[in-house]
């Protein structure tokens, strides 16, 4: 899944066509993409349907705010409404969010609370409550799934209560223990086998952490151990993207786009994610000489392969 220019839709058609990526990522503020039906013209040069991804959360995250209005922030919502006002609202904005033709919301955020309003997380937080994130997180996420759109839970396995923000260098977690305990339970019940999001219509984005007892040397984007724990301890077997490999320190401080990319998916994601920082021609060619040399197992590539696919509802 690669950024691309908001204002420019013939080069995102021409990229499109070109790679024939997975998906597409809209970020900043220009809406040409967004209106007039644009990503039609997108959509048509991709052989497989794309993912069509925005960040719209809500308050200081949000993408189409300027066309379809105000959503207020995870922390507002929680504060000034019922978890079936959220999932309406969930709702009205999915709606909105699916006649521009985006498909996948990179949302709603699921870490705990706590840190001051502006940190990394802050107010983009439900709450420092697991109970109270999985109540007003998962009635979100039902509203936007109600209205058609791909969901995907963030950040794996938990950022509301690191050290720094991830943006800016690697940053340090609470260690696995003090994780499950709290910042996990999110994905415990919302995405277990029978939890109300386990369905294949919610995905999971993994942050880039250091997590005491769980990573080593690498961010948990990077680490294998991190997605051994979300597909055996957690059960989860749907869709899972990385967060951003191009244009947060914590992975470009230390890693080119292509290495980081492959790295991702060796170690487990089923799609890289990056927005920005590098060109698609040779992260394709890294990873197709990493499949042909077995550095990419065969029969997990096939598996990540399947999961987007049904992401998509290209099959089932």
């Amino acid at each position: 899944m690669v950024g691309v220019d908001p204002a420019g839709p013939a080069a995102s058609a021409a990229l499109v066509r070109a790679s024939q990526v997975g998906g597409i990522f809209i970020p900043g503020n220009p809406t040409d993409l967004l209106t007039n039906q644009a990503l039609r013209g997108v959509q048509a040069m991709a052989r497989i349907p794309l993912a069509v991804a925005v960040d719209d959360e809500g308050g200081r995250v949000q993408r189409i705010d300027d066309l379809d209005g105000e959503l207020p922030s995870a922390k507002q919502m929680a504060a000034q409404f019922t978890p079936q006002q959220v999932m309406e609202l969930g709702r009205a904005r999915g709606r909105a969010q699916l006649a521009r033709g985006i498909t996948m919301n990179l949302a709603p955020v699921v870490d705990l609370g706590g840190q001051p309003d502006r940190a990394v997380i802050g107010d983009r937080a439900f709450s420092e409550e697991p109970g109270w994130v999985v109540g007003y997180a998962g009635a979100f996420a039902e509203g936007q799934r109600d209205a058609g759109v791909f969901t995907v839970l963030k950040h794996f396995p938990g950022h509301g209560r690191a050290d720094g923000d991830s943006h800016r260098g690697r940053v340090t977690s609470p260690p696995l223990a003090d994780l499950q305990a709290r910042d996990l339970q999110p994905y415990a019940v919302l995405l277990a086998p029978g939890g109300p999001l386990a369905d294949g219509r919610t995905g999971v984005l993994v942050g880039h952490l250091d997590v005491p007892g769980l990573t080593t040397d690498l961010p948990s984007s990077l680490t294998p151990a991190v997605y051994d724990l979300l597909r055996t301890q957690y059960r989860f077997d749907g869709l899972v993207l990385t967060d951003d490999l191009g244009a947060m320190r914590a992975i470009t401080g230390t890693f080119t786009l292509p290495e980081a990319v492959e790295r991702a998916l060796v170690a487990g994601a089923d799609m890289a994610l990056w927005s920005s920082g590098g060109s698609v021609g040779p992260v394709l060619d890294r990873l197709a000489q990493a499949y042909a040399d077995g550095r990419i197992d065969p029969a997990a590539n096939d598996a990540a392969v399947t999961r987007v696919l049904r992401a998509k509802r290209v099959c089932s």
